[in-house]
């Protein structure tokens, strides 16, 4: 996939003034990008781009730069860069070491349709067929906003350990967005479609389905009347995916914010944190998911990390950098949106692992309370765990059964407490996916988690 460097050099050359880790990437993609808003195709955007990034750690120093031109002589000014940042002046630092390839490029295997193998004039039609599904559906909606993106991605990543790997990743994402109104009373649907994988992917998820989902959901929701407030049982849906333990926790058991103290996960590892009932993982190795790779963004392999056992802190996501501080090993969570940004601990494929009690015994077991089918966005304090989250589907509960639909929920709590608070969970298991936004980068991942039932929790809503 690289030609015309020499990536040993240049990690010998920005060591050699000191430093106990160098690590090289470098990143070839083709991202695509394609919008229809106001019923008409508004953009298509294609490009490639390549480039590489360089960095030095020396105690508890970083430098790291980076370049858009892949020769040896430009990679070799880097280093010196580098190098000089960071570097004691001590050439007697110099590490001695071989490369050897640890991990080979992979395609995952399961890619029957790689996107560049499509025209854009295929991906273009089913845009627009989305687009139509979604108007046609009912005279109340207003905007249908239809987009595609693909990045098609070649990384090497080659280290001072003397490893040297390669990964191969096809990140497909498509979403419709939907508004409708009625009078003044204005509703939004939001459906998204994504995951590592080939065009094949909307074989089994159509994105005119998408599009149904998101019309009905905002249709539906014009006619529903406003939520109670209050504290309540709130039953969360396997469908409603994983949002809220990608805020609630996944965030505040990434290693640098526990470590700089802004997690209220931070020292807690060995003491319960969660519900006996509560099991959280974090697993990149999983097919066809949106936060899965075959090795991280500093070529550690992929692997399912253990978070929270029955309850219990058991380690946090950690990349090379801060497993060092600690004295660990990295977990494989060492992620970069690209070349230009350094990597940082982040999240892959987060979830709450599936418990023993069906779906639908939860339901008939909590005689009323709020059904959220749907989550929305929300904020996460992760200093103190406290939330607070949209609903964008939600139901009464009445007498075990899903009654009418509420709109305007929030949710509003502190994780630590509600994890602590929930007492039943599903063998079901539902994803969404999502582009997390982290210190100026984005990454690519997925949440997931069982219907869950959380005995108590503060509904904000219309005051009765």
């Amino acid at each position: 996939m690289f030609t015309g460097f020499d990536a040993h050099a240049v990690l010998r050359r920005a060591l050699r003034n000191g430093g106990e880790y160098a690590d090289l990437f470098l990143e070839k993609s083709s991202p695509l990008a394609i919008l229809c808003e106001d019923d008409r195709l508004d953009k298509v955007i294609a490009g490639r781009e390549h480039g590489a990034g360089l960095r030095v750690i020396a105690g508890k120093r970083t430098a790291y730069a980076y370049t858009n031109e892949l020769t040896t002589s430009s990679l070799l000014e880097l280093a010196d860069a580098v190098g000089h940042a960071v570097g004691s002046g001590d050439a007697a630092a110099v590490r001695v070491f071989s490369l050897s390839r640890t991990h080979p490029a992979t395609r995952h295997g399961l890619v029957r349709q790689p996107p560049r193998s499509v025209s854009p004039e295929r991906k273009t039609a089913m845009v627009k067929r989305a687009n139509r599904v979604a108007r046609s559906l009912d005279e109340r909606i207003r905007q249908v906003t239809v987009t595609y993106r693909e990045n098609c991605q070649e990384v090497l990543i080659a280290n001072s350990e003397g490893s040297l790997s390669e990964d191969s990743r096809n990140y497909l994402t498509a979403m419709v967005q939907v508004v409708a109104s009625d009078g003044d009373v204005i509703q939004t649907g939001y459906e998204p479609v994504g995951g590592l994988a080939g065009m094949e992917l909307f074989e089994t998820e159509p994105l005119e389905l998408a599009a149904e989902k998101a019309a009905r959901r905002a249709v539906m929701m014009l006619s529903a009347r406003k939520a109670p407030a209050g504290r309540m049982p709130v039953v969360l849906s396997s469908e409603a995916g994983g949002t809220m333990i990608h805020e609630a926790i996944g965030h505040g058991l990434e290693a640098d914010l526990a470590q700089s103290g802004l997690s209220v996960y931070s020292g807690k590892t060995g003491q319960q944190i969660a519900a006996p009932v509560i099991t959280v993982v974090d697993d990149a190795t999983l097919p066809g998911r949106r936060g899965s790779f075959s090795v991280d963004d500093e070529g550690t392999e992929a692997q399912r990390t253990l978070l929270v056992d029955r309850g219990i802190l058991k380690t946090y996501l950690y990349d090379r950098l801060t497993a060092m501080k600690d004295g660990t090993r990295s977990t494989g969570n060492g992620r970069r949106e690209s070349y230009r940004h350094r990597p940082i601990p982040r999240m892959t494929n987060t979830m709450i692992v599936p418990g023993a009690t069906r779906p639908g015994e939860i339901l008939r077991s909590t005689p009323k309370g709020l059904f959220v089918r749907k989550m929305g966005g929300g904020q996460v304090n992760t200093v103190n765990g406290d939330f607070v989250f949209e609903v964008s589907e939600g139901y009464l509960i009445e007498n075990g059964r899903v009654g009418e639909p509420v709109r305007g929920a929030t949710l509003v709590g502190n994780g630590p407490a509600i994890l602590m608070s929930i007492d039943l969970v599903g063998s079901d298991l539902g994803f969404s996916i999502g582009t997390c936004g982290k210190d100026g980068q984005g990454s690519p991942v997925s949440d997931a988690q069982p219907t869950l039932r959380i005995p108590e929790i503060t509904v904000g809503g219309e005051v009765a």
